[in-house]
């Protein structure tokens, strides 16, 4: 196929062009009836092409034009069977995958440290996950994927599982052997689905880790918009044919999708995969050049460490996403929250997320050596006001062990419900989320059972002011739990 070409975006450019009279949503009317000010800022061509599903530009819902070969040129580029474009973000795309292949009590196997959306998506379904302990970083306070190993025994345990589902990367850019994982899992004819949230560019390097699609996995949701140039909300999900119904995830996806379809984000990800099939290689040389300048200048940093290749070499540390830029702070005795904030207030600089002991920054095809530059600075000035002056923080490992699963996520989650205070939980069983955002992995999930080291560890959090967030009652004071009846005495 001609990569060169954006059916879609050049059909929204001529349409913009003809500038016809409209009498369909939006109600803005290419601007003219909105606020001045955001209109003045947006500027009328974004708003000439924030349009509705009308006949010359395709349905998203039942594409068999414009929208429906840029789908087919994207499957090309993705090197996947099938590609549906998502303007409900990854997040639907998860979603899609997960009630593609599970029905009400099927089993999928899962690590436990997967993204709220694929616990959603179980609830929505009323599956039972099969928790996968991901590997623990000791040196590092973060969680890395799960091993072959782990994922080779629960499928002797649980062979009846409809799908296992994988993180690669993780969140910082660390992968296991996807490979290895995807042949061992067919060899009991079980579909692989993947969380490929951050691989939007693995797959147009060879310096880059396999992705989804080269791996031989089943089915893929990529986020385009993270990394790889579309705009926010924007991604795909790739598929492969022949252990998934493909009739049925285009049904579920249409079912999750909103009937007023962005143009402005469809024809971004059109455009984005145009640059991605015709520069990906360059463009991933350029931000991995950033990257290794960027590692190798953080580590000369007093206090400072930014992990590479040293940490490969074992099952769940197969290979790396260098651009993800993980920067441990510990030794300089603050929290990485402590230097997001500070980044932000000294240096306006906004960090991608922030833990207990590290900053997460992304380098990206859109970073120049100006961007990373301003970044050293900062961060070489941080040091000198905190290192040798400031205690090192100890490294304390406190996240408790996975909490037992009670109830099913759905059972728990529409169940008969109290609310009582949080610090008085211990042994109840939860009816809700707690998790921290970003990265959006739930510390508890409905149906688990709530132990005072998960208290202790969520009050931590809260206090020095990392982002937990899921109960309905936002302050945490306070959580929903299932009503138990007294014992009779």
């Amino acid at each position: 196929m001609d990569q060169t070409k954006t059916p879609l975006f050049t059909a929204l450019k001529e349409h913009a062009g003809r500038n016809p009279v409209q009498f369909h949503i939006p109600g803005h009317k290419k601007g003219v009836g909105m606020d001045p000010e955001f209109r003045e800022f947006i500027g009328d061509n974004a708003l000439s092409i924030d349009l509705i599903n009308i006949a010359p530009l395709d349905d998203l819902h039942q594409p068999t034009g414009v929208i429906e070969e840029s789908q087919k040129l994207a499957a090309e580029a993705f090197g996947a069977d099938h590609t549906f474009f998502s303007v409900q973000g990854t997040s639907g795309a998860i979603m899609t995958m997960i009630l593609t292949v599970c029905s009400e009590g099927d089993k999928i196997i899962v690590p436990r440290n997967v993204h709220k959306s694929v616990l959603a998506a179980i609830i929505f379904a009323g599956a039972k996950p099969v928790f996968l302990k991901p590997v623990r970083d000791e040196s590092l306070g973060i969680d890395h994927g799960v091993t072959t190993k782990s994922v080779r025994r629960a499928l002797e345990i649980h062979p009846d599982a409809k799908a296992v589902l994988i993180i690669n990367p993780t969140y910082y850019g660390v992968c296991a052997n996807l490979k290895e994982i995807v042949d061992v899992v067919h060899s009991y004819n079980i579909p692989v689905l993947v969380d490929e949230a951050h691989g939007v560019l693995i797959h147009f390097s060879n310096r880059l880790p396999m992705s989804a699609m080269q791996a031989g996995a089943d089915m893929a949701a990529t986020s385009v918009h993270k990394l790889g140039g579309s705009m926010t909300q924007s991604s795909v999900l790739n598929i492969r044919e022949g252990r998934v119904n493909i009739m049925r995830a285009k049904t579920i996806i249409s079912m999750l999708t909103t009937t007023s379809t962005s143009y402005i984000l469809l024809g971004s990800l059109d455009c984005a995969r145009r640059y991605l099939a015709l520069n990906g290689k360059e463009l991933a040389d350029r931000a991995l050049e950033l990257a290794s300048y960027a590692r190798e200048e953080i580590n000369r940093i007093p206090g400072l460490y930014c992990f590479g290749e040293e940490i490969l070499g074992k099952e769940a540390t197969y290979d790396y996403d260098p651009t993800k830029i993980s920067i441990h702070v510990r030794h300089l005795g603050i929290t990485g929250y402590d230097a997001e904030n500070w980044l932000r207030e000294q240096y306006n600089i906004e960090v991608e997320l922030s833990d207990m002991y590290n900053i997460l920054c992304l380098v990206t095809p859109g970073d120049t050596r100006e961007n990373i530059d301003i970044l050293l600075t900062a961060l070489r000035r941080l040091s000198q006001e905190n290192y040798s002056i400031r205690q090192a923080n100890e490294l304390v490992i406190k996240i408790p062990k996975i909490p037992q699963l009670s109830l099913s996520p759905r059972d728990a989650f529409y169940g008969d419900t109290e609310i009582i205070p949080f610090k008085e939980s211990a042994d109840r069983i939860i009816a809700e989320f707690i998790y921290v955002y970003p990265p959006g992995i739930p510390i508890l999930l409905p149906g688990e059972v709530i132990s005072q080291d998960l208290i202790d560890y969520i009050t931590e959090h809260i206090e020095v002011g990392l982002p937990v967030k899921g109960p309905e009652d936002r302050s945490i004071e306070n959580i929903k739990v299932i009503v138990e009846t007294p014992a009779i005495f």
